[in-house]
This record gives structure tokens, C-alpha cells and sequence, in this order.
């Protein structure tokens, strides 16, 4: 392992009876940074979490955390690294500083600092007022952030965070990001897997895109959104019919796609000042008159629509494959 990196992960291999989950995966993370696992429901992405966390054993390839192997010494790796998952694993009949305590009784820590962290992470969380309160008068935004804050009772090194937000509302949403922000820069390495492109292009330094098992693309999120040039056009109309008629013209001047739904031409261009004039003459010689016209630079949305064909789906209970024969498998918590 490089002494750069915190997580390294080469050829991994998973196989849930017909269902090759991860197909030869590779990626790295230095340490002190934010890796976004990017990818739709039953991409992988769980799956490669739960092999990094012991969870789960590779049938192939090999993954070490903190230059531990992960099958070799999976207790040592334990002993390391946090994990939140999609859903907050702690227990509602307890208040919130006692799941802390019993964590830190888990985690083996000395007796004498195990009240003073909770406490400690309770002010971080901002859960000080509910400290005392069964956890099951928690909101879906309480419950997250005691979730993380139970991940981090050890000081571990690495955390690992599966789908944090999925299921919040955009304010909970947010302030687990700037909780999130707060840990990366106190040098936590930390990998984050979601399908809010949104999350990715905030939160992540590098970002692995996996789709069907597999890294279909990796880079920073402006390296990625760069694949699709510097502007996207969209130009929109009344109705289908007339989109797909200015869509003969425009698709003359860029790359160009047409949404049937929403009757708009959109063209991924490099110079959208310019295009724009090009756009309206082509219309106006053609006698077509546009509904609406936008210029915007390209998001992550459309990065991974371009580079997967499909849009990313919203989250579903857990990011399984789905088996040929119409069901889910549930192996001990596998993906």
C-alpha cells in the first residue's frame, strides 16, 4: 500500500449466486481526503463498503485499510475505521448519551473517557437539549447525526459513510454536510457512497463513478463535468412535434439530445456565448419559436446520465443486485 493512501482496493471481486456485484473494482484514497462512491441503487457501491468494513469477504481481488488487509486482520481493521450506514443503527429505547456510552463501552475505551466523549459529542451535533431523551422521540435529522456521532466515539482514522442522508429533508440534508465538512478537515479520511449528485460534487475530492459492478469513471468533479464540455444549451418548446423539428436544425450546431417529456433540445457546446446567436438565427430561419432558452454549465447529473445512458435512480431500501428470478437477495447483510 502506498503511505499516501488510507483505502486501496484492487481487482475486488463479489458474487451473490448469479450476480457478479463487484466485477473487478479498483480505487485508492489518500488519507485526508473525501472519496465519493458514485452510482445508482444496485450499482455496488454497499457492497464494496461492507467488504472494506469486514462486513462482507471478497471472492477476488484485495482491500487493505490503514495498510491493513481487510481479510487478513479484519479486528485490526474494526479497531480503526467507523461506519454510518443508510440507516441509523442505534438502539431508540436509550437516550442519546447512553448509545454513545455503550459504544464506547464496545469499542474497549478506557471507563474514565468514555462520559466526557459522549458529551463532547453530543455539543458537536448539536443534541446537548435531547441528551437525556429516548431516542425514539428523535427526528429522522437526530437520529442521523447520533448515528454519526456513535461512528466516531473511538476517534477512528477512516469512516465510512453509506447513503448518510438518504431520507432527510434538504435542511437535515445540509447540516449533516456541514457536519460532515467539519470532520474532513480535522483530517478524517472518510468514503462516502450516495446517489445525490449534489452530495458528491460538495463533499468529495475525487469521485469513483461504479455502475452494474464496475468503474466506468473517475476524477475530480470538475474533471468529470470537463467530459462534456465547458456549456449546455437547453432550448424549449410547446410540444414534441416542434422540438423534434428545431432539434433537425440545432442538432446541426453541437452535440445535441432531445427530451421528449419536457420538449427540450439540449447541446453541449464549448463556446455557449456564441452558440446562443447561432441558436436563435437557426430558429428564426426556420421560423420555429422557442418557450424558454437556458445556458448553464454542465452538472454531475449530466456527467453520469452521458457516461451511464440512465439517470441515477433514487434511493431504495439498500443497494442490492437484484436476482434474475424477480427477487432481492439478503445474505447476513450483504448487498
Amino acid at each position: 500500500m502506498s503511505s499516501s493512501n488510507a483505502i486501496e482496493v484492487v481487482g475486488l471481486q463479489k458474487r451473490f449466486d448469479d450476480v457478479l456485484a463487484l466485477q473487478g473494482v479498483d480505487f485508492a484514497v489518500p488519507a485526508g481526503t473525501v472519496l465519493g462512491l458514485l452510482g445508482p441503487n444496485g450499482a455496488g457501491k454497499t457492497t464494496a463498503v461492507r467488504v472494506l468494513t469486514t462486513i462482507l469477504h471478497p471472492d477476488a481481488g484485495s482491500a487493505s485499510v490503514l495498510g491493513i488487509d481487510v481479510q487478513r486482520d479484519p479486528q485490526a481493521v474494526r479497531e480503526r475505521i467507523g461506519l454510518a450506514g443508510q440507516y441509523a443503527a442505534v438502539d431508540e429505547n436509550l437516550t442519546g448519551h447512553e448509545n454513545l456510552r455503550m459504544v464506547g463501552k464496545l469499542t474497549h475505551m478506557p471507563a474514565q473517557l468514555i462520559r466526557p466523549r459522549a458529551d463532547e459529542l453530543l455539543e458537536r451535533f448539536d443534541l446537548v437539549d435531547a441528551a437525556h431523551r429516548p431516542v425514539r422521540t428523535y427526528s429522522g435529522g437526530m437520529r442521523r447525526r447520533l448515528d454519526l456521532a456513535a461512528a466516531l466515539v473511538h476517534r477512528p482514522r477512516v469512516l465510512f459513510l453509506d447513503e448518510p442522508t438518504t431520507g432527510l429533508d434538504p435542511r437535515s440534508r445540509t447540516d449533516l454536510w456541514g457536519v460532515i465538512e467539519e470532520l474532513v478537515a480535522d483530517g478524517t479520511t472518510l468514503l462516502l457512497t450516495t446517489q445525490y449528485l449534489e452530495e458528491a460534487d460538495r463533499l468529495a475530492d475525487n469521485i469513483v463513478v461504479i455502475d452494474h459492478g464496475r468503474v466506468i469513471a473517475e476524477g475530480t468533479s470538475s474533471e468529470l463535468k470537463a467530459r462534456l464540455g465547458a456549456t449546455i444549451v437547453e432550448v424549449g418548446f410547446t410540444d414534441d412535434a416542434t422540438a423534434q423539428r428545431a432539434s433537425g436544425r440545432l442538432c446541426q450546431i453541437g452535440q445535441c439530445e432531445v427530451e421528449a417529456i419536457s420538449h427540450i433540445v439540449s447541446l453541449k457546446v464549448d463556446d455557449g456565448a456564441k452558440v446562443v446567436l447561432e441558436v436563435v438565427r437557426a430558429l428564426d430561419a426556420a421560423g420555429i419559436e422557442p418557450e424558454t432558452l437556458n445556458v448553464r454549465e454542465p452538472t454531475l447529473d449530466d456527467v453520469f446520465l452521458s457516461i451511464t445512458g440512465h439517470a441515477a435512480e433514487e434511493p431504495q431500501d439498500e443497494d442490492e443486485p437484484v436476482i434474475s428470478r424477480g427477487r432481492r437477495q439478503r445474505t447476513r447483510g450483504a448487498a
